[in-house]
């Protein structure tokens, strides 16, 4: 099992160009549990990810790592303990799958040491649990933007680290890839009790996989808790300006949203019976006698 290490903001302000995007955030993260940032699009979710990785700078407030403002912890010591997948990683041109992977072991080299077995152990895992270890001696440039994303999550599996942060892991996947991706990040925070956070843009797949939701709206946030305390008709309405209905989901139990649209919707039961079409008025003058 991973060390159990303590995550938070206090007041917390960020943004670029002296444009502020995140405003007075105070969170703490649960250790060793899969949390989860939600909300509409452009409302802070990456660049709150980005500010607690120290990706960019803090404009006021703090970001803490197991009581050491984060700012003040040598880069390589803290990748050894907190890894970033950002939203739209770019690898170099031509480098190869296992190559790429390989980097994510950066962190853990010493001065003047060599690759080690376990170096080779962590990527061969982080190749074979992410389904591309046939990829290995492929250009990542080749691949699609499936397969690109699932070599990018493996190299942030093979850097080993006790905290995970994830931007959109599921970004270009199918369906069928984003629960694949998604159960192997359950997996891990399982076996290992790695400390997940991503961000998701599916409210219905955050509320399944996350033991805790931060929603923002604007910068701030509105509602921080297990999925079954944060995720009601109200709170989507708030964050997203939707109107939905929110049920227990028949596969997991957790909070299901229900869009309710404008279209496809069903009458409810006291809304009557649609109004009747008139009948066409009879013609009386004859002329197709």
């Amino acid at each position: 099992m991973t060390a159990q290490h303590t995550l938070l903001a206090e007041g917390l302000v960020s943004g670029y160009g002296g444009v502020t995007v995140v405003d007075g955030i105070d969170l703490t993260v649960p250790a060793g549990s899969i949390s989860v940032i939600v909300g509409a699009n452009a409302c802070g979710k990456s660049t709150l990810l980005k500010t607690l990785a120290r990706l960019i700078p803090a404009q006021r407030g703090t970001v803490v790592l197991d009581g050491t403002r984060i700012d003040q912890i040598p880069t390589k010591e803290l990748a050894r303990t907190l890894g970033l997948l950002p939203q739209q990683p770019v690898a170099p041109e031509g480098i190869a799958v296992a190559d790429l992977v390989g980097r994510g072991r950066h962190p853990h080299q010493k001065l003047f040491r060599s690759w080690t077995a376990a170096d080779d152990r962590a990527v061969a895992e982080a190749l074979a649990a992410t389904g591309v270890l046939e990829l290995s001696d492929r250009a990542v440039d080749e691949l699609s933007g499936g397969q690109r994303q699932r070599v990018w999550i493996a190299m942030a599996l093979a850097q080993q680290t006790d905290v995970l942060l994830l931007d959109e892991p599921t970004t270009f996947l199918d369906v069928s890839h984003q629960i694949e991706v998604l159960d192997l990040l359950t997996d891990l925070n399982r076996s290992r009790g790695t400390t997940i956070v991503m961000v998701l843009h599916d409210i219905n797949l955050a509320a399944r996989y996350a033991d805790h939701l931060f929603a923002l709206r604007r910068g701030t946030l509105i509602a921080s808790g297990a999925p079954a305390e944060v995720v009601t008709s109200e709170l989507i309405r708030d964050v997203f300006d939707l109107d939905s209905v929110v049920l227990p989901d028949p596969v997991s139990g957790s909070p299901m949203v229900l869009p309710r649209g404008r279209h496809h919707v069903r009458p409810t039961p006291d809304a009557g019976p649609p109004a009747s079409v008139p009948s066409p008025v009879p013609d009386t003058t004859g002329a197709d006698r």
